[in-house]
């Protein structure tokens, strides 16, 4: 084990020590001076030097104690190494508990955040495997063992698989895990136009991406107003083509939640490209901006210079851009995701000492009002 102060600069609270000793010194006036008839016609002597003289010794220790515990306290006293090792079960929420080693000394736990003991209700939605493995083989002593209890498959996996610094028994039961749902298309039942004057022709193409992607019977959900108009509410998608920097009150409703594609010489730069056309050119970016996506179109709404305008699938490639994106898979084997050894290794979390030392300051300051007030403490 190794003592470390985890905030030194609280030992300059040792400075009160001071406060005790001066208290004590401070007692030395309450001698009583008492003349006495036949010595005051004796000549006056020059008096012998007094020296440096506590009282009361046990109740001064005391206090000096007390001042320094405190001062201890404030620079944060812990202990590294200290944690032991053992053994460590993890479950994974859908594993079949019955497979689960009945070892009474091992710690059995919920793979789960916070990582809550066995005997608690199973935590519901998705988990994020990966990152807990990662979590829990960082916090578990080096000397601790691991063993992991997974169903036959396994969400909440990324690219990678995990590789810890400890080897790992992968145990592989029977069951499944909660996997959060896929999103549905996000498309909501409006397409809001603001346009400029001068670009009314661009209407047109907006309008027709409209009718081909609405269920024949139903009326196509669009609406184009000048840009001086109110935005609309929530749930609809934005489509702003207006030239110039973007207006607050725009940007402001775009953090909000919604989705606004703007026009090419409209708003920001986005560098992540969502469409190209067959030979690679970007045709719209996106960039996140609060809840919400500004997709930003790289060519002007004509056919002259952007010929897609008149393909068949344009309405689908708009349909598309107002998508929200969906997540990239997280279903795995479990038997192709065992994690790897050669991680870095951590070290362990130091163990606080604060609370283990505020009672002996406790303990400490009971003594010291003891002394402080027992009978037995006389005049100096």
């Amino acid at each position: 084990m190794t003592p470390v102060l985890l905030f030194p600069l609280g030992l300059a609270a040792l400075a009160a020590l001071a406060v005790p000793l001066a208290i004590h010194l401070a007692r030395r006036s309450e001698l009583a001076r008492i003349d006495f008839a036949a010595l005051r016609w004796l000549a006056a002597k020059p008096r012998p030097r007094t020296r440096l003289r506590f009282d009361e010794w046990p109740l001064l220790i005391a206090r000096l104690l007390l001042f320094a515990l405190v001062a201890l306290w404030l620079a944060r006293p812990a202990v590294f190494g200290s944690s032991t090792g053992g053994q460590w079960v993890a479950v994974v929420p859908g594993a079949d508990l019955a497979a689960v080693p009945h070892d009474a000394s091992a710690q059995r736990r919920w793979l789960a955040p916070g990582f809550p003991a066995l005997d608690n209700k199973r935590p519901d939605g998705a988990i994020a495997v990966a990152s807990l493995l990662r979590q829990l083989d960082a916090e578990l002593p080096p000397g601790a063992s691991l063993r992991v209890v997974v169903p036959s498959q396994i969400a909440g996996t990324d690219a990678e698989r995990p590789r810890l610094s400890r080897p790992v028994a992968w145990q592989i039961t029977s069951g499944a895990m909660t996997a959060a749902p896929a999103p549905a298309g996000t498309l909501p039942p409006l397409l809001s136009v603001r346009y400029p004057p001068e670009r009314r022709d661009a209407l047109r193409y907006l309008r027709a991406a409209v009718i081909g992607w609405t269920a024949p019977g139903r009326a196509p959900a669009f609406d184009a107003e000048p840009p001086s108009a109110p935005l609309p509410s929530y749930p609809a998608n934005l489509v702003w083509l207006a030239p110039g920097d973007l207006p607050a009150a725009v940007r402001d409703w775009v953090a909000g939640g919604g989705t606004a594609l703007l026009a090419a010489d409209a708003g920001p730069v986005a560098a992540h490209v969502v469409w190209r056309d067959a030979v690679g050119a970007a045709l719209a970016t996106a960039e996140p901006l609060g809840r919400g996506r500004i997709i930003r179109l790289t060519r002007p709404l004509d056919p002259a210079a952007m010929p897609q305008l008149l393909e068949p699938d344009f309405p689908e490639r708009l349909r598309a851009l107002f998508d929200a994106p969906r997540p990239a898979p997280a279903r795995v084997a479990a038997i192709d995701y065992a994690p790897l050894t050669g991680g870095a290794i951590y070290p362990p979390p130091a163990r606080d000492l604060q609370p283990w030392l505020a009672l002996v300051i406790a303990a400490m300051f009971v003594i010291e009002r003891w002394l402080a007030t027992g009978r037995r403490r006389g005049t100096a």
